[in-house]
């Protein structure tokens, strides 16, 4: 992780990254006037950054975008991102940033880009070469106070541990091991954890959890994550979900492998950003009430495991055929929404790694949202998820697509038609809260085969700033 410091004045001869809004700003700074003109000429041509080795001293510049508010930030973001490559790549390990303009959100995005930038999960390496080496970054910015650096530290490292989840094998993460990880998040954050093992689950009457669970060697866990302070806002709780496959096979309907199954230790990333924002809201103590779910276990054809033709009891006593043992994300889902309903929460949030539907629709650019919320809680969840720029798109959720998934033989079943695949699995899990609901498909950002700027390539803690920042929100506006 990044440690960020609040600084008074910059150091001479240390690595500097600098964030103006105008380029006259430049005769701020201790540069000789070559040296100044070079990166002015940079910026002339590309404001995102430029860049100047001075005697082996690396001075980065971002010239902050004009136009919307939040691809302003987004850019910053990015340039730190940039420069983040930069130093770490230069194998450095302390470096400064130095704001000349007054926008505090631009200067913490900057910031927040050169923390997410330098993630890498080098966990099984035993050759350190190329991993990041940046450790800390001080910040001299007048607009910035030290509680601004405090909460984005805990926001970076919220999301590294989300991204650390995600990358993890099977191999180390089963369920089990799952709710370990999730105990010392608790110790470390300040959150109550009970964890259920299988004999309890059965004993609750998770269908839904159990059945998915049957062809695999590991026990299931199901974790309730829970955040009550003393001055809560919110008389009911906000209820979240996450999604906790730890990985998928696709049961007896087996996935290919390519491109599919040997991406399926991301099959929890879900549950890693349910995980990661209870963090935060502990960490940074909103007075907040919020309960997370999150349901676990792997996906696998051995053993005893169930078949396409079942049918399974739910949690809520309601009868499900399963047509797909690939479906199976929304069966422990629908078990931990049906749990959910004794806190009667004022709005339930799932979120998961749901359909390839989803991806299809919007591809990796941001995450599918839908549900039987009021439209003020979709425009809450957009406002949030466009100030951290992990943007949403919202699909119909019309009463057609009910039709699809009823059964002949059950009172639903878990896969709709090929067409519409991620509105008939979101209305799949609205039949087991009675509650407000919004349901997040997260399949199409939550892990990628490539590096798209900070986003690093594998897991990308997707969701984690979002319900963070929805949630802080909520509080503020309680």
């Amino acid at each position: 992780m990044i440690s960020l410091n609040k600084s008074n004045r910059p150091a001479a001869a240390r690595d500097t990254i600098v964030v103006l809004d105008d380029v006259a700003q430049l005769r701020g700074l201790d540069l000789v006037r070559n040296d100044r003109q070079y990166l002015t000429e940079q910026l002339k041509n590309d404001g995102q950054l430029a860049s100047c080795d001075i005697s082996g001293r690396l001075v980065l510049i971002h010239l902050t975008a004009k136009g919307d508010r939040h691809a302003r930030l987004e850019k910053a973001r990015k340039a730190g991102n940039e420069m983040a490559l930069r130093l770490n790549g230069a194998k450095r390990i302390e470096a400064q940033l130095i704001s000349l303009q007054k926008d505090t959100a631009v200067t913490l995005a900057l910031a927040e880009g050169v923390s997410l930038g330098s993630y890498a999960f080098c966990k099984y390496k035993t050759d350190e070469k190329g991993a990041p080496t940046l450790a800390k970054l001080n910040v001299i910015a007048k607009e910035v106070s030290a509680q601004d650096l405090e909460e984005l530290a805990d926001i970076g490292e919220a999301s590294w541990l989300s991204r650390d989840l995600v990358n993890e094998p099977l191999s180390y993460l089963n369920a089990v091991q799952l709710a370990s990880e999730f105990k010392n998040m608790s110790r470390n954050a300040g959150f109550k954890l009970r964890v259920l093992n299988k004999e309890q689950i059965e004993a609750q009457g998770m269908g839904g959890l159990i059945a998915v669970n049957k062809g695999s060697r590991d026990a299931p866990t199901f974790s309730i994550l829970e955040w009550k302070p003393k001055n809560a806002t919110n008389k009911q709780p906000v209820l979240l979900v996450g999604k906790g496959v730890v990985y998928d096979t696709g049961g007896l309907s087996l996935k290919p492998t390519p491109n599919s199954m040997d991406q399926m230790k991301c099959d929890m990333a879900g549950a890693a950003a349910v995980a990661g924002a209870m963090y935060l809201v502990a960490k940074r103590e909103l007075p907040l009430h919020v309960i997370a779910l999150i349901p676990a276990t792997d996906n696998r054809p051995g053993g005893n495991a169930y078949v396409p033709g079942d049918v399974i009891r739910m949690h809520s006593g309601l009868t499900v055929e399963v047509l797909n043992t690939d479906a199976e994300g929304r069966l422990i889902l629908a078990d931990a929404l049906s749990y959910g309903e004794q806190f009667k929460p004022e709005l339930a949030i799932t979120v998961a790694t749901l359909t390839g539907a989803a991806m299809r629709a919007i591809g990796t650019y941001g995450s599918v949202v839908m549900g039987t919320a009021p439209e003020t809680e979709f425009r809450k969840l957009d406002d949030a998820a466009n100030t951290v720029f992990e943007r949403v798109a919202r699909l119909p959720f019309w009463e057609e697509y009910d039709e699809e998934i009823k059964s002949d033989v059950a009172d639903i079943k878990n896969l709709g038609s090929d067409l519409g695949g991620a509105q008939t699995a979101g209305k799949f899990l609205a039949r087991f809260t009675t509650h407000p609901f919004i349901h997040l498909d997260i399949a199409g950002t939550a892990f990628l085969s490539k590096r798209d700027s900070y986003r690093t390539k594998g897991g990308t803690g997707v969701g984690v700033r979002m319900l963070f920042e929805f949630l802080k929100q909520r509080s503020a506006k309680a």
